[in-house]
């Protein structure tokens, strides 16, 4: 024990010692540095709060994005259940939180529970029946679950047992396919290498009982996330490049899976290209490597990745899947950090931005994990280092949620209710930063799409003189049909309006 003691704090005393030396050179910032120690050591990073998502974070135009749950430390993998409730894998916890689904519509979840707990660092779960399966570490178990009361019954039954979980990427991703068959994808050990355990590195299926047990592509370095494409039933996995070649090369790669596929780890990166580390392929003559399908930006480490239903989204999107990039940790510059939608096109898959805005200026204030899609379409997304769930909803499919005919135009009040005197507050405002903030509030909820866009926009340029502070916060607070309740706080409120009532030249 003494000596376990000793080496331990060795390690620690060497790890400062480097990081120390990181700092001082400028070669990594205090920012990446808590990203790091965060990483490997498990210290908390900064906490999720509205007023960060509300400036920071950017989504594309016509969808919004909230804070779903804060608190919700090393956050990783998401899966809905048949009732709405959403489960949350957390690895460093050892347990499973379910998330009450929103029932009160107050734009977080109703309770958070803890559904399972003393896990051997648990990461890919799934719902078949009435059965709740889970990947820790180093077995597949599954546990009798009610998706209607989101709960529990008996103990976990093993189904396989005696994966490995040494060494790096000892994560476990499990996923229910289309053939009602288990599906596996665990990573290697290392960074380049040959594996002892032929099982690391790749991708295996078995029966839903964990029997029949097979290795159905190899040579993936360490795909933590997979799904399959719902218009052709193609199986698409996520795989992060090595490192240690510099900051460009190799990109991480988006691979179609393919029955006893290769796909080049250890012995070639990206398109092909053979690995200066580990010379020729000693299997050259017995199999090819096949490419990518598409390549991220080197070191983005791509992880959870979700087919999209498209229903209620923009034709853009009805064959696309949203991919979560967690971000470079040994990057000179740090890069990535957001969440990407691919486009499967008649050109091949085309990458944008999705959710942006966790990397500013070399400053990171989380890290996406896993993405998952609610049965109302609302799209849920993890962030494991600010320990969060966020929530993106499409603004045109919110506002049609309870039915019924096309919403009818806004109407906004002509008859003038110009405040009689000057609300207490404004005295003491300040307005500059108040204007700034309510523009940033008009973006992330997207209010031009109906005060500047369409046909018969219902434009704002004369509110002043028809409206003053306490009647724009009146309608904000309780706006009119067609016009969708905004979980606007007081404060943001008077900012939306400072904003709205601006004059020109003010």
């Amino acid at each position: 024990m003494r000596k376990i003691l000793i080496s331990l704090g060795v390690l620690v005393a060497l790890f400062a010692a480097l990081i120390g030396g990181l700092l001082a050179s400028g070669q990594i910032s205090t920012s990446s540095l808590s990203m790091l120690l965060n990483t490997m050591l498990g210290l908390p990073g900064p906490a999720a709060n509205d007023t960060t998502v509300r400036q920071r974070y950017q989504v594309p135009d016509g969808f919004s994005l909230e804070l779903y749950a804060g608190e919700v430390p090393r956050a990783r993998f998401l899966r809905f259940t048949p009732a709405g409730d959403l489960l949350v894998s957390r690895p460093g916890a050892g347990d499973i939180l379910l998330l009450r689904r929103d029932a009160d519509g107050d734009g977080h979840p109703d309770a958070r529970e803890t559904l399972i707990a003393g896990l051997n660092r648990p990461l890919g779960l799934d719902i078949n029946g009435d059965w709740l399966y889970i990947a820790e570490s180093n077995r597949i178990g599954r546990i009798r679950f009610d998706s209607g009361s989101g709960t529990v019954t008996g103990d976990i039954q093993p189904l396989v047992e005696g994966l490995s979980d040494n060494g790096n990427h000892w994560s476990k991703t499990l996923r229910i396919g289309p053939d009602q068959k288990l599906y596996l994808a665990q990573g290697s050990t290392c960074n380049i290498c040959e594996e002892d355990d032929p099982r690391r590195a790749t991708m295996m299926r078995f029966e839903l009982d964990g029997s029949r047990a097979a290795i159905i592509a190899t040579g993936l370095r360490n795909s933590v996330g997979f799904d399959w494409a719902p218009w052709s039933g193609a199986l698409y996995a996520t795989d992060n490049g090595r490192d240690m070649l510099g900051d460009d090369f190799p990109p991480c790669e988006l691979n179609r899976i393919e029955p006893d596929g290769f796909y080049g780890w250890p012995y070639f990166n990206g398109d092909n290209i053979p690995d200066p580390d580990m010379g020729d392929d000693p299997l050259a003559g017995q199999r090819a490597p096949i490419p990518p399908a598409h390549g991220f930006r080197p070191h983005n480490a791509p992880l959870g990745i979700t087919f999209l239903n498209a229903d209620g989204l923009p034709p853009e999107y009805r064959r696309s899947a949203l991919a979560a990039l967690h971000g470079s940790w040994n990057r000179s510059s740090p890069d990535g950090y957001k969440v990407v939608s691919l486009h499967w096109t008649e050109d091949g898959i085309e990458e944008r931005d999705f959710l942006t805005g966790f990397l500013e200026d070399g400053d990171i204030s989380g890290r996406p994990v896993d993405v998952a899609q609610g049965p109302d379409g609302d799209i849920f997304i993890s962030d494991d280092y600010a320990g969060a769930i966020y929530r993106v909803t499409y603004r045109k499919d919110r506002a049609g949620k309870s039915g019924g005919s096309a919403a009818a135009p806004m109407v906004v009040p002509t008859v003038s209710r110009l405040d009689a005197q000057p609300p207490a507050w404004l005295a003491t405002a300040d307005l500059a930063q108040m204007a700034e903030n309510g523009r940033q509030l008009y973006q992330r909820y997207q209010c031009k799409t109906c005060h500047e866009q369409g046909a018969n926009p219902v434009e704002l340029d004369d509110l002043a003189q028809r409206l003053g502070y306490g009647a724009v916060i009146d309608v904000l607070e309780a706006p009119q049909s067609p016009m969708p309740v905004f979980p606007l706080s007081a404060t943001e409120r008077r900012e939306l309006a400072v904003y709205l009532l601006q004059q020109p030249g003010d």
